[in-house]
């Protein structure tokens, strides 16, 4: 007998463009996701995430109050295993920055093709990371930046093993769940594993809160080494 099929994912779709947020629903559900909610206003958004509870919520920035990135910090807090997908016509670096820093976990600037946007969601949904080419490298400079500041007080973490810290480096620099994959010969959905495993360890809650820990550990560096906290 042959397995149940997993359940479509669970989609909200934001945008106050309601040709825009048509578009994206119909490619959404085209892809066999199934888009629960759509909101044209930040208030709207929060409402309705509450009630459907998506896995993902595409999200512009741009939306009457309150803002895509107030709605970002609203949803996480009141459900932290959704996931944000930020879809928006700004690539500015403020904008970039401050949805990052709210949680999202994915960020599209609107020239993406469906193709791209499908792909990103389903990512996303996984655990993945998603930049438009160019932004991620300046999140990761940005979380670089905050951790050369004043040091934080360390506070003790649960023992890693071997592997989940040499998979925690590789998150750090960026790399796709794929690319550490085939890096280190393993399944994606071991890789996933893992990251989830360190996740539940540390108390966090999605891969950009894992960078940032790991930056602030110098675990970016090619010889970053774990602090007193992080062991074999």
């Amino acid at each position: 007998m042959s397995e149940p099929a997993d359940p479509p994912l669970r989609v909200m779709v934001v945008d106050d463009h309601p040709m825009w947020r048509d578009a994206v629903e119909r490619d959404l559900a085209a892809a066999g996701m199934d888009v629960v909610a759509v909101a044209a206003t930040g208030t709207e958004a929060v409402t309705r995430s509450a009630a459907t509870r998506p896995r993902v919520v595409v999200l512009d920035l741009q939306i009457p109050p309150p803002t895509g990135v107030e709605v970002t910090r609203e949803v996480l807090a009141a459900d932290p295993s959704a996931r944000v997908l930020v879809l928006s016509a700004s690539g500015e670096q403020a904008d970039v920055l401050a949805a990052v820093k709210a949680g999202a976990t994915g960020y599209l600037v609107k020239s993406a093709s469906a193709a791209e946007l499908i792909d990103a969601v389903r990512r996303v949904a996984a655990g993945d990371t998603v930049f438009t080419p160019g932004l991620a490298g300046l999140v990761l400079g940005e979380f670089r930046r905050m951790a050369s500041g004043p040091a934080e007080p360390e506070h003790p973490a649960p023992e890693l093993t071997d592997r989940e810290v040499e998979i925690l480096r590789l998150v750090a620099t960026g790399l796709s769940y794929k690319q550490i994959a085939e890096m280190l010969v393993l399944s994606h959905r071991t890789v996933q594993n893992h990251v989830q495993n360190t996740l539940r360890k540390l108390q966090l809650h999605n891969r950009v809160e894992l960078t940032r820990w790991a930056i602030d550990r110098g675990l970016d560096e090619p010889d970053g080494t774990p602090g007193p906290a992080v062991g074999g």
